[in-house]
């Protein structure tokens, strides 16, 4: 209807980085099983209920991990947690994968830890290993499942960056 009364649609809002809170809890739950189910049909149906999953990110995740998510207004599309140099968690709504939002919780997880990050990611998981792999992460160790309640093989990921080169105007 819009082409015919000549009016155009409102320009989405944009995608705010922005630290979680309590609130988010519930919304980040329901990002996280989202994900999972969607992208990692291989693991096992959801033992958790939505309430237990909400409550482990309000009382577990969030005081533990500095935890930012990928809001547009009032909507969660994502978040990523880091607990000192281990990026816990990285989720994503399915529908907005491959637009950019994954990569800039990625940079804001980095930023928040500037000396490296490490992650664990299921063997099974090509697509978080390939985006990883884009972002500049690398193998450091490979794992049989024995340290996962999902029980399956895990490969160990570590971003460090580049040293960067000596500022011209330091030399004497």
């Amino acid at each position: 209807m819009a082409e015919e009364t000549g009016a155009t649609a409102p320009a989405p809002l944009p995608v705010e980085i922005r630290p979680a809170g309590p609130a988010d809890a519930a919304a980040i739950a329901a990002v996280h099983q989202e994900s999972r189910r969607v992208t990692m049909p291989y693991l096992p149906p959801q033992r958790r209920s939505h309430g237990e999953v909400t409550h482990w990110i309000r009382e577990s995740v969030l005081p533990r991990c500095h935890t930012v998510v990928a809001a547009r207004g009032p909507e969660i599309l994502g978040y990523a947690a880091v607990d000192g140099d281990l990026l816990d968690q990285l989720y994503l709504r399915p529908d907005v994968r491959r637009t950019g939002i994954g990569s800039r919780l990625l940079a804001e997880a980095q930023r928040h830890s500037p000396g490296g990050l490490t992650l664990h990611v299921f063997q099974l998981n090509t697509g978080a290993r390939a985006f990883y792999a884009h972002h500049g992460f690398a193998v450091v160790a490979t794992g049989d499942g024995s340290g996962n309640m999902e029980n399956l093989p895990q490969l160990t990921l570590r971003w460090t960056p580049a040293p960067s080169a000596p500022d011209p105007q330091d030399r004497p």
